[in-house]
């Protein structure tokens, strides 16, 4: 539940990349049908990646999208930010604007280490790890997301 949809199935396309064989873009009908995923919708995410410089997008017959940088250097946190940046250092579980040791919600506390070490996982992550590690797309459940 710490993922939204979007950003499960923007990691699910990133990795996707990652194991297609051969510098060619990935059309984007051939990922939604890899992943299972709803084709406009990963079309959306697919070029919000485009703009956030995680993706290149080419036009044409042979079109597609691939990374724009090698697997390893594409971090996890650089995949998710563009729907939800976990990373920030003001992330409160309970959704408050503002929560730190000063104003702490009721979960700060507990929170606080996890936060860390989850922000560590995003930005010490690679997309490569994950493509590599064994498990593929399979590695990310789709019960652990949220709806939103």
């Amino acid at each position: 539940m710490i993922l939204s949809q979007t950003a499960v199935y923007a990691l699910k396309a990133a990795i996707h990349l990652a194991e297609a064989e051969g510098p060619e873009p990935v059309r984007v009908d051939d990922i939604a049908a890899a992943l299972g995923v709803p084709r406009n919708y990963l079309s959306k995410i697919l070029h919000v990646l485009a703009r956030a410089g995680v993706l290149t997008s080419m036009r044409g017959p042979n079109g597609g999208f691939r990374l724009t940088r090698d697997p390893g250097v594409v971090f996890l946190a650089d995949v998710i930010a563009p729907f939800k940046d976990l990373t920030a250092s003001s992330a409160c579980f309970m959704g408050r604007e503002r929560c730190s040791d000063a104003t702490p919600c009721a979960a700060h506390s507990r929170w606080k280490g996890i936060h860390a070490s989850l922000r560590d996982f995003l930005n010490d992550t690679t997309v490569d790890d994950l493509s590599r590690s064994g498990a593929g797309l399979a590695g990310i459940p789709e019960a652990s997301v949220g709806r939103a």
